[in-house]
């Protein structure tokens, strides 16, 4: 009952707290490290100029320039929403606005033109309930800089509440943003021809699949094609709801990577406000999915006390520590898959045409 009190208490406090003030400082130290984050967004603008949780009729883009501090530690975001120090935290430098479709088309075949041929890739990343517009930013910087990911981040940002206590809007908020998210992935593929990778977290794994779902109704094959592969973080989706979804595909693209931990404390208490046992995100077996072609990792031994349970892939130092080993993701999960540990640490286990693969960080290599 204690603990129960003390997270209500939390949400409370957090509900408190106005996220939409972003932090934009254009004097930032030299000692800066400096990230590019496209950013495609359906939320609406206030009159000072900031995104807000409203739902907008119209697609916006923008390139953002994100300062991470010279002391940044690994699988943090240091962050303040009151005079924000860019020697201390993620700051806003430069957000650059793209105008129309053709525009952010334009921008993102320049930002590819940059990279090697080898990482002319598109990540698409897609954030969760209870986020507001600087944080789907600033988590977009953080991965792109802690992982070492290799492309052009894009980030979507679709109209959450950015309070806690707004699970109902930002449901709402998903089923609204739903052909505004099939449009980009759609121009993204359309006008660059890159390999497509989606990491989409929480709520925002609900989005990215209802999406995916009504794109191959009306185009069977299309993702597959399309896409270089999906990564599922912490999905708050019910089992039978992503079976229903995923059976409409022609054919899953691959890899396709579920993350998944027990002790995520947001995935149990949406297990409880929707009446089920458990949500996609926090199954402890691959059983249910056995007829899918998915690869489920289990991180819940990398859920260490002080961690965002919620995005352990994002947050743990130690697995980002070893997704970064990992750069060719694909290679690795093949070779789990082909029940060959080795790429990332732990002991692989094929259930029919799923795979389930339980990290853990003491036993690197095999169990």
């Amino acid at each position: 009952m204690r603990r129960a009190l003390a997270f209500v208490s939390v949400l409370i406090l957090s509900a408190c707290t106005d996220r939409t003030d972003a932090p934009y400082v254009s004097d930032v130290p030299e000692t800066a490290t400096k990230a590019t984050v496209l950013t495609i967004t359906n939320r609406d603008i206030n009159e000072a100029g900031n995104f807000t949780s409203a739902r907008a009729a119209q697609t916006r883009y923008f390139n953002n320039t994100v300062a991470i501090p010279a002391g940044h530690k690994s699988g943090d975001i240091e962050l303040s929403y009151r005079d924000p120090d860019p020697n201390a935290v993620f700051v806003i430098e430069k957000q650059k606005p793209l105008g129309s479709e053709g525009g952010f088309t334009r921008e993102l075949r320049r930002e590819l033109a940059k990279q090697p041929k080898s990482a002319q890739e598109v990540v698409v990343f897609v954030h969760g309930y209870n986020s507001s517009y600087t944080d789907g930013v600033f988590r977009s910087a953080q991965l792109l800089n802690d992982l070492n990911v290799p492309g052009v981040m894009v980030n979507y940002s679709w109209p959450t509440a950015a309070n806690p206590l707004g699970y109902s809007h930002d449901r709402d908020s998903m089923l609204f943003a739903r052909d505004s998210f099939q449009k980009s992935l759609e121009t993204i593929h359309q006008d660059t021809k890159a390999p497509i990778l989606v990491v989409a977290h929480s709520m925002g794994a609900l989005l990215t699949m209802e999406t995916l779902r009504q794109i191959e109704i009306e185009k069977p094959g299309w993702t597959k094609n399309a896409l270089g592969g999906v990564a599922l973080i912490a999905p708050d989706i019910s089992l039978d709801v992503f079976k229903q979804q995923a059976a409409r595909f022609k054919a899953l693209p691959q890899p396709f990577a579920i993350f998944v931990s027990q002790k995520d404390p947001v995935l149990k208490l949406s297990a409880r406000v929707n009446a089920v046992s458990e949500r996609l995100g926090n199954i402890d077996n691959a059983e249910e999915l056995a007829d899918l072609p998915v690869t489920v990792i289990d991180v819940t031994q990398f859920s260490g006390r002080g961690l965002d349970k919620h995005f352990v892939p994002g947050t743990s130092p130690t697995l980002i520590s070893i997704l970064k080993k990992g750069l060719d993701i694909e290679t690795a999960f093949e070779n789990d898959a082909a029940g060959r540990p080795g790429l990332l640490p732990g002991a692989a286990l094929n259930v029919r045409k799923a795979t389930r693969v339980v990290w853990s960080p003491l036993r690197e290599g095999s169990f």
